[in-house]
């Protein structure tokens, strides 16, 4: 199993795929990694070598932001709006949707499961 970013990657899958795996990669950012690397998007991880692993592992710390680093960037980015008092920091702060979607039906996942309020039947 080959650990890349801290990450485990399926062996049995094509690498494109398997980077995906990694938290800040999709499959944009996987092709132009194989694609600097040098690997056709055919290969599986199990058939890679140690040295062409590392030269993935060394693309991905030398070109983009992943993982841990990634996630604390947008933590930080996130509180500081909190931290602002604007709009989207007030939408983050209270649980509710912050790109303009409409709340009065809909938005559950940001909201969590609907509760009932005492004598509201019709």
């Amino acid at each position: 199993m080959a650990r890349i970013a801290g990450v485990n990657i399926p062996t049995n899958k094509r690498v494109e795929i398997a980077l995906t795996y990694i938290h800040g990669i999709g499959r944009t950012s996987a092709r132009s990694i194989c694609g600097n690397v040098g690997i056709e998007s055919q290969r599986r991880v199990n058939e890679l070598s140690d040295a062409e692993v590392m030269q993935i592992r060394e693309t991905i710390d030398r070109d983009f932001l992943v993982e841990g680093d990634l996630r604390r960037e947008v933590a930080v980015s996130v509180k500081r709006l909190m931290d602002l008092g604007c709009y989207r920091g007030l939408r983050h702060r209270k649980g509710l949707p912050v790109r303009g979607q409409r709340t009065h039906t809909n938005a559950r996942t940001r909201k969590g499961p609907a509760r009932p309020i005492a004598g509201k039947k019709k």
